[in-house]
């Protein structure tokens, strides 16, 4: 393997050397390098009934989950923020079935308008993404940094394990394929520990070992969706982002031990193994 050497790249501002769409065009060409899986870019620039354009609306091939995106060269400001909101209410009211995420891109993510983010996230599904651009000779390198991510509400099994249903709530609440993938996730589960506990709650399902619980279950309205939520311990967690990773999703990791993410049925079907692997994990380190 040949040896790398250290090369000293300069910071740049994106502002003073491009425009806008010349970045619209390099994302345009291979979305990847935003960070948030493989995505395809289903319109660029679209039209709003606001009278703005959104700069990207692009989605998952494998999910429902849909993105409006807005980026911004130089500094973040008021007006990104709401247009960034604006655009996310206007695409989840055009497409109610699917999930939606509102994304806002910027060279500069000062600590004011971070904190202006954070407070709109825990009820707003926004990602924060700053944009460091490096010169080294000719060359321009990019690179994408999530600075803030899905908001996951601090509550954990024991806050909410008084609040228990029946099966039946969520029969309701979900759509059918939902719950049968919730189902399957739940018997692979049994074949490793036969004593597997599964208590219906308001907020999830928990599922458990005599022990404890190591995973808490989301059904979603949009068919064949589920949001999840591991406990792979400390010691797990590189593994289980390596995982999931293999599997193109996007995640976040709660408090160190636990990893949360949101499946499909397609991608739940094709990387069967790889869940049986966190299961495992999981498992191994409840029972």
């Amino acid at each position: 393997m040949r040896q790398l050497k250290y090369a000293k790249a300069e910071k740049i501002s994106l502002k003073k050397h491009f425009s806008e769409k010349w970045l619209q065009d390099i994302i345009e060409e291979d979305p990847s390098i935003l960070g948030l899986g493989e995505l395809e870019v289903y319109r660029r620039e679209r039209q709003q009934s606001s009278g703005g354009r959104i700069d990207f609306l692009m989605m998952s091939p494998d999910t429902s989950t849909m993105y409006e995106i807005e980026i911004m060269l130089g500094a973040i400001d008021e007006s990104h923020i709401i247009r960034t909101i604006e655009y996310w209410d206007i695409e989840r009211r055009r497409f109610p079935s699917r999930e939606h995420k509102a994304v806002i891109i910027a060279e500069q993510i000062t600590n004011r308008f971070f904190n202006v983010i954070s407070l709109m996230n825990k009820s707003i599904p926004i990602i924060a993404i700053q944009l460091n651009a490096l010169r080294y000779e000719d060359k321009v390198f990019l690179d994408f940094v999530k600075v803030l991510d899905i908001y996951e509400s601090p509550e954990d099994e024991e806050d909410l394990g008084l609040e228990t249903v029946d099966r039946s709530y969520w029969e309701n609440k979900a759509a059918k394929k939902s719950i049968k993938m919730m189902d399957e996730i739940i018997e692979m589960a049994k074949e490793i520990y036969n004593d597997i506990r599964i208590t219906y709650n308001k907020h999830h399902i928990a599922v458990g070992t005599i022990t404890r619980n190591f995973m808490w279950i989301r059904p979603r309205k949009t068919n064949g969706y589920i949001h999840m939520e591991i406990l792979v311990g400390n010691e797990n967690i590189e593994a289980a982002k390596e995982i999931l990773e293999q599997m193109g999703l996007t995640y976040s990791v709660r408090k160190e031990r636990k990893i949360t993410f949101a499946i499909t049925q397609p991608v739940f079907h094709k990387h069967k193994e790889k869940i049986a692997q966190l299961l495992q994990m999981a498992i191994d380190l409840n029972k």
